[in-house]
């Protein structure tokens, strides 16, 4: 068993090449093997979002706070917000961040596959981001 202290795990920030805007992660579990589960926080300041990705295995985000998006490749824009829980299929080209002013945050859980979490790919330009999400 591995406990670990509040605020004993420092906050990192999101890796350029794989985030735009400003994007801080805090690691909630990345559980040694054999075990493949990873699970963080991850917060986005208003318009950042991650670049295109997929995952192996699959991705769920549980959206904490503020509103955010969601987007799957040729599928619309959808806006997420507090509760809202979203599946991401494996191999699912798609990207998600905060909404253009307002921040979001969320946890994103996804296993690794032969040690995989993701596929990072190019970065979400600023027309795809700018296109009108979905009305719910």
């Amino acid at each position: 068993m591995d406990i670990k202290r509040a605020g004993t795990v420092p906050s990192r920030r999101g890796n350029a090449e794989w985030f735009s805007g400003t994007v801080w992660a805090d690691s909630i579990v990345n559980a040694p093997a054999p075990a493949r589960v990873q699970a963080a926080r991850v917060t986005f300041g208003p318009g950042a979002r991650t670049a295109w990705h997929t995952h192996p295995l699959g991705q769920t985000l549980y959206v904490t706070a503020g509103a955010g998006y969601v987007q799957s490749w040729d599928g619309p824009i959808r806006v997420i917000r507090p509760g809202d829980v979203v599946w991401i299929p494996p191999g699912e080209k798609h990207w998600h961040g905060a909404a253009p002013t307002t921040g979001m945050s969320h946890i994103a859980i996804h296993e690794a596959l032969d040690g995989d979490y993701a596929t990072w790919m190019e970065h979400v330009s600023d027309a795809q981001y700018a296109a009108a999400p979905q009305a719910d």
